[in-house]
């Protein structure tokens, strides 16, 4: 069995401790499925109740995801910083002065992976839209596009023609946007990408993860890969002061 502090706080929170040293240190890493509720009860001898409780108040804080029938896992981080903005790529062509056309790949409903799941903080799997565009510039490809979006918050994605609206305006107008987050690293072009955006396998990209929150509901998740000799990424803005 395993002690817990002896300290004067509730035994819900020694839990929620617990749990938290073992991701800060470690131990516990991105994606981990936690020992079942029954295991913790054994593992630290205290009443199925507080276990209970402190999963679901660290759930609520964001550090842990429950997916019923599956289990809880350790929440992926979000990234704090505000790097670039939201942009809409084919108003950022037509205001360089050319001409935007996007072509449609793929525009289906299906069900979500585990890791999916996790991302979108689902409590069980549900179906999800997923969409796969290649944007132009001049007839040249610059982006590839795929995104999954969550049908509670934007229905009928899959009934767009995203040949003639942008998928982002269709987005900005069925949901705010509340919170952002954006992981960018660069990436060797696979065969696949290679073909869209017509590019040698092996070239260098830009490669930009994002999810979007409305309220604390996850809204979409986007795979947004770019040509990386034919585009930049880049914002203005003012920093906080504090740190």
């Amino acid at each position: 069995m395993i002690d817990l502090p002896d300290t004067a706080s509730p035994l819900y929170e020694k839990v929620k401790d617990y749990i938290l040293a073992n991701i800060g240190t470690g131990r516990w890493g991105k994606d981990r499925k936690l020992p079942s509720e029954n295991e913790l009860v054994v593992s630290l001898g205290v009443s199925r109740m507080t276990v209970h409780r402190a999963l679901r108040e660290l759930t609520a804080a964001g550090f842990l995801i429950r997916l019923q029938g599956v289990g809880t896992f350790i929440a992926p981080p979000r990234p704090q910083s505000t790097l670039i903005e939201i942009n809409n790529i084919a108003a950022e062509i037509v205001e360089r002065g050319n001409r935007h056309r996007s072509e449609v790949l793929v525009l289906e409903t299906i069900m979500p992976t585990k890791e999916l799941a996790l991302s979108f903080e689902f409590p069980k799997r549900v179906s999800i839209y997923h969409s796969v565009v290649v944007n132009f510039e001049n007839d040249l490809p610059v982006q590839l596009e795929e995104r999954f979006v969550n049908p509670s918050l934007i229905p009928d994605y899959d009934k767009q023609d995203f040949s003639k609206t942008a998928t982002y305006d269709y987005l900005m107008q069925k949901t705010p946007v509340t919170e952002v987050e954006h992981i960018i690293s660069a990436i060797p072009a696979d065969a696949e990408t290679a073909r869209h955006l017509n590019i040698d396998v092996g070239s260098c990209c830009l490669f930009l993860h994002r999810r979007t929150w409305t309220g604390a509901v996850v809204a979409t998740i986007s795979k947004l890969t770019y040509a990386g000799s034919r585009y930049s990424l880049g914002s203005r803005y003012s920093p906080s002061r504090t740190h």
